[in-house]
């Protein structure tokens, strides 16, 4: 079920409880001017304040100012639900790549917890959308299993059969918010005067609204989560959970409840080196799939969307969960960008220059010192698939076996400077729109292995991939 804010932690053990969710355009509006209000009242003060300071103390007074505003708009935002608070943590996913480092943890803190919303409110949710007589043939812990920014999840059992399945309930009036929480954001990221006066971010929003649109529709969801299920059918590696659609409709969505742990829990923690890096290995072949295979990828990569089941002989297995947010990729995106990661992943500079022109990352017409920039930063993403001997290997965290350290690494950091590198010294262009939500999947991937540790030989899958498609 969840989003990018969810731990499905047991609300037992985050008692805070919201009896009402603002969900009227009006009271939304109230709320989310006095937020702007307060942020647009402290930049103002900071800049009283530090007139006649040095530039050390004003950059510390600012980072303090931003740190401030974004616990408190956090702290709202995780109140008033709704997809102003997914939108920044989608947001914060491509950041890293284009936004001022101030921006993206800003945006990065409205992935704390988002508490629950108390029984009582839920009970009228599922009576408006499921019915007094279908409520009647489930019995429903009251005890929210997770709660997110757009709606939280409840365990049921069906009365008849004993099956326990999982109840994704959507908050009141999410969808019908979307425009106006987007316009928030963007004013937000403007009064705390985060983005550059010539930067715009529409293209990023645009594809931000219309996978907004698609979470906010559980049939679409359950369609897609069905259609997944096919896909992996009959690889004992993963499951898919069913979908009830008895109990399902376009605010909830009923599945069959699945047991797993999250990947951070301390006994997949404890599991032997081999085993982690198996369960590793499945889940860049999965991802491998969706891509090159399928075209069908599932964009958000939270960890909390997946869990690992542990079985006695060792055949380990990871739960997928959440696909409100697949997206399908069309053949005239995915050749020419398997062209360019094989080409990255080769060295072939002649080939990667060739196929980044087609997916017009660069022009023909850009300097030789954005070409070269852009090169190398493609050339460092693909560091995990490079071999031992590659001259590329500089940072040695491949061994002689070719099995890359995906824990002990500064991968991540070294991607964001070559990126920031990049917008400092050219305006900044916007990617392809299917490349946002490649990244973001690319992002959870990487952490998702990180927190495994995993140390595996990644090139000969990938290649793997590349290779089917000639």
């Amino acid at each position: 079920m969840n989003d990018e804010d969810d731990s499905n932690s047991n609300s037992k053990q985050n008692p805070k409880k919201i009896a009402k969710i603002k969900s009227t355009l009006f009271s939304r509006g109230v709320s989310i001017a006095k937020m702007t209000l307060s942020a647009g009242a402290s930049i103002a003060q900071h800049g009283v304040s530090t007139a006649l300071k040095s530039k050390e103390q004003k950059d510390e007074n600012w980072k303090k100012i931003l740190k401030n505003q974004a616990s408190m708009i956090s702290t709202e935002l995780g109140k008033l639900k709704g997809s102003l608070m997914k939108a920044g943590q989608m947001l914060s996913m491509y950041g890293e790549h284009f936004l001022p480092p101030e921006a993206t943890e800003m945006l990065r803190s409205l992935q704390s917890d988002s508490p629950p919303l108390h029984w009582g409110a839920i009970e009228e949710i599922l009576l408006k959308n499921m019915g007094p007589e279908k409520m009647a043939l489930l019995e429903i812990e009251n005890e929210a299993l997770a709660a997110a920014s757009m709606g939280q999840v409840h365990r049921a059992k069906i009365k008849s059969s004993g099956e326990l399945i999982v109840l994704k309930i959507q908050y009141p009036h999410v969808d019908k918010s979307i425009d106006n929480d987007l316009r928030t954001l963007r004013t937000l990221l403007a009064t705390m005067k985060l983005l550059p006066k010539e930067f715009s971010l529409e293209p990023v929003f645009a594809e931000i609204r219309t996978m907004l649109q698609q979470e906010t529709d559980y049939e679409i969801e359950a369609d897609l989560t069905e259609k997944y299920g096919a896909k992996i059918s009959g690889d004992i590696r993963y499951i898919v959970p069913k979908v009830f659609r008895e109990f399902s409709s376009k605010k909830v969505l009923a599945t069959r409840f699945e047991r797993g742990l999250r990947v951070d829990d301390p006994l997949i923690q404890s599991l032997p080196q081999e085993r982690r890096n198996r369960l590793s290995l499945n889940f860049l072949d999965l991802y491998f799939q969706e891509i090159f295979d399928w075209g069908v990828v599932q964009t958000d990569p939270h960890s909390g969307n997946y869990r690992i089941r542990i079985n006695p002989d060792g055949k380990d297995q990871l739960i997928l969960f959440d696909f409100g947010a697949t997206k399908t990729f069309e053949d005239k995106f995915i050749v020419p960008y398997r062209k360019l990661i094989k080409a990255a992943i080769l060295n072939d500079r002649e080939d990667f220059i060739k196929s980044a022109l087609e997916l017009q990352f660069i022009k023909e017409e850009d300097s030789h010192e954005l070409l070269k920039l852009f090169e190398d930063f493609c050339m460092q993403t693909v560091e995990p698939f490079m071999e031992p001997h590659d001259p590329r290997n500089q940072h040695s965290h491949i061994d002689s076996s070719g099995n890359y350290d995906w824990k002990e690494t500064d991968l991540p950091q070294r991607v964001s400077k070559k990126a920031f590198e990049i917008i400092r010294k050219f305006a900044w262009r916007t990617p392809p729109r299917e490349i946002l939500f490649l990244d973001r999947k690319t992002g959870g991937v990487f952490i998702f292995l990180s927190i495994l540790r995993a140390k595996i030989r990644g090139r000969d899958l990938l290649i793997k991939h590349l290779e089917k498609l000639g």
